[in-house]
């Protein structure tokens, strides 16, 4: 827990139960794309299909004991990675001390994920608005890392119509969310062409949830 402490200072609070807590996970960056490596070795990056049958512009992994998918039978969580027919890899624990002390910042005490998603967006490569919704316990809060090149988050209302804020999400950057904004629409608007250091034109981001 000490690797990331977050103080009050820069925090962004955009509602009653989410906050932007700025450069919060630079401190390990390097650990942290150390074991996003590890975890795509285990289980590698692929675009999945929606059960409409359009394929994903993001690639996506997981890490935990529930990993989501999503096929033409739906969008679910699962414990094994139906590209391996393995469980999938084991939540680093350098992802859970971030996790945790991110939504202790936020105000939510003892979270503990058991599903961790990974997106790896490229230049052009989007999130469409959606709620998370095929956790079970929706008390728990949703911690949201961002690494790579920037991305323009959208964070909407309790339906898809209502109306947006664009939030510029930096490396480093995490977000939680949680309570009273739980069910909120959310997205992210298409990857611009960019370049970091560390990732090139890519942006990874790291959703941990707990799922089951």
């Amino acid at each position: 827990m000490d690797l990331f402490i977050a103080s009050n200072i820069g925090q962004q609070r955009l509602g009653p139960g989410s906050v932007l807590l700025p450069g919060l996970a630079l401190a390990n960056e390097r650990a942290l794309l150390a074991a996003v490596k590890a975890i795509e070795a285990e289980s590698p990056f692929r675009n999945m299909v929606t059960p409409g049958g359009f394929e994903m512009s993001v690639a996506m992994t997981n890490c935990g004991h529930l990993g989501w998918v999503t096929d033409r039978s739906g969008y679910r969580y699962d414990t094994v990675d139906p590209m391996t027919c393995k469980p999938w890899p084991v939540i680093p624990s350098v992802f859970l001390e971030l996790a945790a002390s991110a939504a202790l910042a936020a105000g939510f005490a003892a979270f503990s994920p058991d599903a961790c998603l990974i997106n790896r967006y490229e230049t052009g490569a989007r999130m469409s608005l959606h709620q998370d919704k095929n956790e079970i316990d929706f008390s728990q809060s949703i911690v949201s890392v961002s690494l790579g090149v920037p991305a323009i988050f959208q964070f909407g209302g309790f339906k898809r119509t209502d109306k947006t804020q664009r939030i510029l999400l930096s490396h480093g950057d995490v977000l939680v969310w949680g309570g009273p904004d739980r069910m909120r629409y959310h997205g992210i608007l298409p990857l611009k062409q960019n370049h970091h250091p560390l990732l090139d034109s890519q942006r990874l981001n790291l959703t941990f949830r707990k799922a089951g």
